[in-house]
Parts: C-alpha cells; sequence; structure tokens
C-alpha cells in the first residue's frame, strides 16, 4: 500500500503547493533552513556507542510546550540523545529558544515524501521514533519499518474529523499506519477509537495527556503590574480571548462593549491564534472605534481599551491577567477548539463554544466538573460572560473546580516515559 501512497503523494503535493507557500509566506520565518524540509538535516555528531538517538517530532508550539517534561526526563538518561522536529517556525522558534540544551539537534520535519524522508533517516538514524498527538505520517512510520526502528504515537488522539476520515478508509489505516509499534493514548476515548480502527488493543495504552501534568510557573503581582503596563491594560480586570480564530475577535468585542455599556470595568486582551492576522485585526477595531495595541509594537504609550497579544510563546504569562477566558476555535463554524488546558491550570474560569472536538474528553470533564462553560454561539457568549462577570463567587467556584481537575489527572508524563524507556531497554 506505501507504492499507492507515494504514487499519489507528488500530484497532491504539486496541488497543494500554492496553498501551503501562500500560507508560510503569510506567516513568514520559513525561508531560514528551508531546505531541511527536503531532507537536507543539519548535520549530527556520530552516534556514541551504548547511546540511542530518539526522533521527536512535535509539530507546533502547543505540542513544544508539552513535551518540555518528557525531554527533561530523556536528558536525564546519559544512555539517551534526542533529537527533535518540528513544523511550524513558531514551533522551531520554540524549540531553538528552550530546548538546545536538551537535545542533539533541533530541525523542520522532512515533507513525507520517499526521496525526502529517506534522505533524513539515512542522516538521522534513529534508535527509536517518537510522534505527538495528531502526527501520522505513512512514509516516515514506513521507513522505521524497514529498518526495524519502533515508533511510538505518544499523547495520541483522534479528532471527530480525523476519527470520522479514518473511518470511511479503515484498510487503508492499517496498511500505511500499522508500522506504529504502540499507541499511547491521551484519554480513553482516544483509545476506544484506536482500537475500532483495527490498532491491536494490545499495542494500545492509555497512559492520559502529558499537557494535563503542565506546571506554569505564576508571575508576581509585580510582573503581573509591569506586563499590564507594557499592554496598556491599565488595573482593570481583563476579559481574554485565547487563540481566537476569524469572527471570534468580533464576538468578543461585542461583548466587551456590552460589559462597558453597562458600566462594569473591563479590558479587552485578544491573543489570535496566528499573529499574521494583525491587519484583519487592526481594522476590526479601527471599525469599532475602539484604542487599541499590538504587543508586537512595543510597549503600550498609554492606556488602552484593547490589547492584542501577537506575539508567540506567551500565551501562558498573559493568561495570568485574566478574570474570565474565553478559548477560541470553538465559536460557530469553527468546531475543532484550541487547548482549554492551560487557563483551567491556572485556575481561570473557562469559556469555550459547543463542540471542541480536539479536545472532547477534556472539554466535557471541564464542564462536567464545574470548571467551564460551554456556549452555542456569540449571543449566549456574551450572557454567560456577563453572568460570570458580575457574580465573583461563581468564578471563584469555577476556578476551585478547574484546579481540583488538574491535580486528578496528573501522572500521564511518568507513565509516558516509562514505556519510551522500556520500548529503548529493549
Amino acid at each position: 500500500m506505501i507504492w499507492l501512497y507515494r504514487l499519489l503523494f507528488p500530484p497532491v503535493m504539486v496541488l497543494a503547493a500554492p496553498y501551503y507557500l501562500l500560507r508560510m509566506r503569510r506567516r513568514g520565518g520559513y525561508r531560514s533552513n528551508f531546505s531541511q524540509r527536503f531532507g537536507a538535516t543539519p548535520a549530527l555528531p556520530a552516534k556514541r556507542p551504548g547511546v540511542k538517538r530518539v526522533w521527536l517530532q512535535a509539530v507546533s508550539v502547543g505540542e513544544m510546550l508539552a513535551i518540555a517534561p518528557l525531554l527533561e526526563g530523556l536528558r536525564a538518561d546519559p544512555a539517551v540523545e534526542v533529537y527533535l522536529t518540528t513544523t511550524t517556525s513558531t514551533g522551531y522558534a520554540l524549540a531553538c529558544e528552550r530546548y538546545a540544551a536538551l537535545t542533539a539537534g533541533i530541525a523542520y520535519f522532512p515533507i513525507d515524501g520517499w526521496p525526502f524522508s529517506r534522505r533524513a533517516w539515512s542522516r538521522i538514524a534513529p534508535d527509536l521514533v517518537i510522534l505527538t498527538e495528531g502526527e501520522r505520517w505513512p512514509e516516515h512510520i514506513h521507513q522505521a519499518a524497514t529498518r526495524g526502528i519502533p515508533v511510538l504515537a505518544v499523547n495520541a488522539r483522534l479528532s471527530d474529523r480525523s476519527f470520522n476520515r479514518m473511518r470511511r478508509f479503515r484498510g487503508l489505516v492499517g496498511a500505511l499506519l500499522g508500522g506504529v509499534t504502540r499507541v499511547l493514548a491521551g484519554s480513553a476515548l482516544d483509545a476506544e477509537r484506536f482500537r475500532s480502527l483495527g490498532f491491536p488493543a494490545e499495542r494500545i495504552i492509555t497512559t492520559g495527556n502529558i499537557k494535563l501534568d503542565v506546571t506554569i510557573p505564576a508571575i508576581s503581582e509585580a510582573e503581573k503590574s509591569a506586563l499590564r503596563q507594557e499592554l496598556g491594560l491599565g488595573d482593570a480586570p481583563v476579559l481574554l480571548g485565547s487563540s481566537t480564530w476569524p469572527d471570534e475577535e468580533a464576538a468578543m468585542l461585542k461583548v466587551y462593549q456590552a460589559l462597558r455599556s453597562e458600566g462594569q470595568a473591563v479590558r479587552l486582551l485578544l491573543v489570535p491564534r496566528h499573529a499574521e492576522r494583525r491587519a484583519e485585526i487592526e481594522t476590526l477595531l479601527k471599525g469599532a472605534g475602539v484604542s487599541y495595541h499590538f504587543r508586537s509594537r512595543g510597549a503600550a504609550s498609554a492606556p488602552v481599551e484593547v490589547a492584542v497579544g501577537d506575539t508567540t510563546g506567551e500565551l501562558r504569562r498573559l493568561t495570568q491577567l485574566a478574570q474570565v477566558v474565553f478559548v477560541g476555535k470553538s465559536l460557530p463554524p469553527h468546531h475543532e477548539g484550541q487547548t482549554p488546558v492551560e487557563a483551567a491550570v491556572l485556575g481561570k474560569p473557562v469559556v469555550f463554544g459547543p463542540a471542541l472536538s480536539n479536545f472532547r474528553a477534556i472539554a466535557r470533564e471541564l464542564r462536567e466538573t464545574g470548571a467551564a462553560r460551554s456556549v452555542a454561539n456569540a449571543g449566549e457568549l456574551a450572557a454567560v460572560v456577563k453572568e460570570l462577570w458580575t457574580d465573583a463567587a461563581a468564578r471563584a467556584r469555577m476556578a476551585a473546580a478547574a484546579q481540583a481537575w488538574h491535580l486528578a489527572n496528573q501522572g500521564a508524563v511518568a507513565r509516558t516515559l516509562a514505556v519510551i524507556r522500556a520500548e529503548l531497554a529493549g
């Protein structure tokens, strides 16, 4: 079946190239090290006797942040070294900033075509491959299988969309992805979905979601005050739109204006999922007649009504300024959802749209424990935020529920590391 994939890959790549090249140009940062995407990996030190090399792929910023404890755990073993790859320019920048001392090398993941993957494999020569979350690359997995190299899918998940697509082509799934040695599912729901697709039950382990083991350093009150001034937020309570997508900034702006019209003290902080949308967001803010400041333009010179956090890797710090957090990519027509984990870990009352298909189990648990509220549309969003904004006791209950949920769901990193170490020892 891999030959069918190899046959179809070139024409699909040609057809998709204009879209991806345009998106890369808009987001920026892709020109540097572009050849790595074609298998021209950076020079690595020669493999040392007795040291196993792990090739770990984490697609973007969220996955990069989540794997920190895995990298630290593996780095503690002198008989293991990690070669880390990523797909996005933001993920690459974050990896270089935070993980240079924990890895033997950092690069972009090669395009999953036969010549590019084979070239990278011949240079890297790993002893174990780890794919995170939704990463499933048939050629990459096949290269591992032909060399007898085990492949672990850690924190593995299947969104509604991915599951439905794979279920329609179930026969191809086994042929193309059968080389995955073990699936370390992020939840019981994900484990059941993998089993229903034909993955052998003995190769599936429910280790839990490593993102729930995250520890987010708290910033001091002095740091919060300085950050507020830099953003132009002043001392008013902050409403946060976290990882927002198109139309969600407009919905948040309406919520903010409704609160202001009722005399509520509030400032709006928007953190778009894609910073390259800043021109679109600025047009919206200008049209609304509100004062605003973009984080990427340096420190604000005066207080503003709306601050835009259009920088990379700061969401965890910015979230600590908020009284209520709306999690983006969740209002119709969006439904996949961005992660609500960080906001919950920080004990923030969380609000999101009707269907976080990428985080279905987590969203359900947050709702059931009282840590989050879901809304059907922008109108309900305004009503729920208004309710929470005027009820400090309700916010406190949600915050306590979020922190209790986080405490009850820890341990995934230790379970995941135990499986990785067992695979390396075998």
